[in-house]
């Protein structure tokens, strides 16, 4: 009887910790709900729309909407009162710009000490596709290279054997070395030409 009190005790607590808990959780949640009015539906947009732009100072890659700091809190409570002063949009830019830095806002402004953000992704971009087109056109030289002095050195070997039949051995050689092409009219002309010397 004993034990059955003592698990039945055990499963009453759990409830009321939990109830307890889920109360905690519920209150915080409202907590964070900020309640303005506005004149006009267009004030109420512009609210929104800041704080989804605005970054909270505090916070890491948070903006205004989504924190519950303390200072996003004042901050919402600052674009409200500038909102309801009749501040155009530019002008509360400026103003949490120039109380908080550029850190504020998600998009910064292409300037000065911002263009590095804006133009670097691109720039990275086009060393990336030099360096690759580079190591392509080095192993394609090197490649072409390797196989013009292996067509020379049979051709050597064909104009000391005496053999009229150099054009096809290196015809022959390119063939092997899987060469990009096959020797054009002209390359032949100039290489029966070095052979009949």
């Amino acid at each position: 009887m004993n034990v059955s009190l003592c698990v039945f005790a055990k499963s009453v607590i759990c409830v009321y910790l939990m109830l307890f808990s889920s109360l905690l959780l519920v209150t915080s949640a409202q907590a964070a709900i900020d309640i303005y009015t506005f004149e006009d539906d267009v004030q109420r947009l512009r609210y929104q729309s800041f704080i989804e732009e605005l970054r909270c100072p505090k916070c890491q890659n948070q903006n205004l909407a989504g924190s519950d700091s303390p200072i996003s809190a004042d901050l919402r409570r600052e674009v409200h009162r500038l909102i309801m002063e009749g501040q155009s949009d530019k002008e509360i830019i400026d103003f949490m710009v120039s109380r908080y830095g550029e850190y504020v806002l998600y998009r910064p402004r292409a300037q000065g000490a911002t263009l590095i953000l804006w133009f670097a992704p691109v720039l990275l971009l086009v060393l990336a596709l030099v360096v690759v087109l580079g190591l392509f056109a080095s192993k394609r030289r090197a490649a072409a290279n390797q196989l013009s002095q292996q067509c020379s050195m049979s051709l050597c070997e064909a104009v000391d054997n005496g053999s009229n039949s150099g054009v096809a051995l290196v015809e022959e050689e390119m063939a092997e070395q899987a060469a990009p092409q096959a020797l054009s009219d002209d390359q032949r002309a100039k290489l029966n030409k070095l052979l009949n010397r």
